[in-house]
């Protein structure tokens, strides 16, 4: 089976399953694990490379304003690629290339393409398409081994933080502007032991003031910037005057990029690196490379 990925998180899924040689396209953005960037790119961004946080978020308001989303498919290099499933999806307008246009891309190649949608708002969910893929793709054992291994993952973490006191936190998803965390990621602070003061449990992340989360008083405050690296985001920090002087507890910078952004199997690793900053009695902290704490 030839597998076209628009989506990181749905490439992730499917080397996960052991389908890495069936890949024939994935994305601009689909960097793990690292032998995919070898693969055919069809998409591109319409946003400048260099921007800014503020700027980025100033041309995503722009784009989606005038009805036009924030990639490019190239369609006839798709086309020609003769996927037999595209991955795909509709949750959020700015993540991945609009649906309609992958839609008719599929119909460009003869329209014999399976064209999938997946759009998880939990953990559960992300475990339902690693077994809808393994399906889709006659690896349905796998996918069962896969999804066994990170409850077991996660059933450890549990044990670990089971008892101790729930520690407040607020995590971010962009930081100029501020936007809350919503969708999957208020559950992946649950389970670590947490409790999001500000997120939106299954509904899209949306922008609040400094002040909402200076008034919520959180113990912890992530930023967890969607799309940006650990490195990158610490320079958008230092160039955007977050105000970090202004907040009582911890501040952690993580890389959302590699583990909170993408719905899948990673964000097990997300439940790992939220256990370690919120209880480090209990669970080894991150790694440099996943978190740094600022204060």
């Amino acid at each position: 089976m030839r597998i076209a990925s628009l989506l990181p998180s749905a490439t992730e899924i499917v080397c996960a399953l052991g389908l890495e040689d069936n890949l024939v396209a994935v994305t601009h953005e689909c960097d793990y694990p690292e032998q995919v960037r070898r693969k055919p790119v069809v998409t591109r961004s319409l946003l400048p490379g260099n921007g800014g946080s503020t700027d980025i978020d100033r041309h995503i308001r722009e784009l989606v304003h005038q009805g036009s989303g924030i990639y490019r498919l190239d369609a006839d290099r798709l086309a020609a690629l003769q996927p037999d499933l595209i991955l795909t999806q509709e949750l959020c307008e700015v993540c991945a290339v609009s649906y309609p246009l992958v839609e008719r891309a599929a119909r460009i190649g003869g329209g014999e393409a399976k064209l999938v949608s997946l759009e998880p708002e939990s953990l559960a969910d992300v475990f339902e398409h690693l077994r809808l893929v393994g399906r889709l793709t006659a690896r349905a054992a796998r996918a069962e081994q896969v999804v066994a291994g990170l409850e077991h993952r996660l059933a450890a973490v549990h044990d670990r933080v089971a008892g101790r006191r729930v520690r407040s936190a607020v995590l971010l998803e962009w930081a100029a502007p501020p936007f809350n965390c919503g969708h999957w990621i208020p559950e992946l602070i649950d389970r670590a032991g947490g409790r999001d003061l500000l997120g939106s449990p299954g509904r899209p992340a949306h922008a609040i003031r400094w002040q909402d989360v200076t008034e919520a008083r959180p113990e912890i405050v992530v930023i967890s910037a969607c799309g940006f690296s650990l490195e990158r985001s610490l320079a958008e920090l230092r160039a955007s005057g977050v105000p970090d002087d202004r907040l009582d507890g911890e501040v952690w910078v993580v890389d959302g990029n590699a583990f909170f952004s993408r719905p899948g199997p990673r964000l097990v690793d997300s439940v790992e690196i939220m256990a370690g900053i919120l209880h480090p009695d209990a669970v080894p902290p991150p790694r440099a490379s996943e978190a740094r704490r600022l204060r």
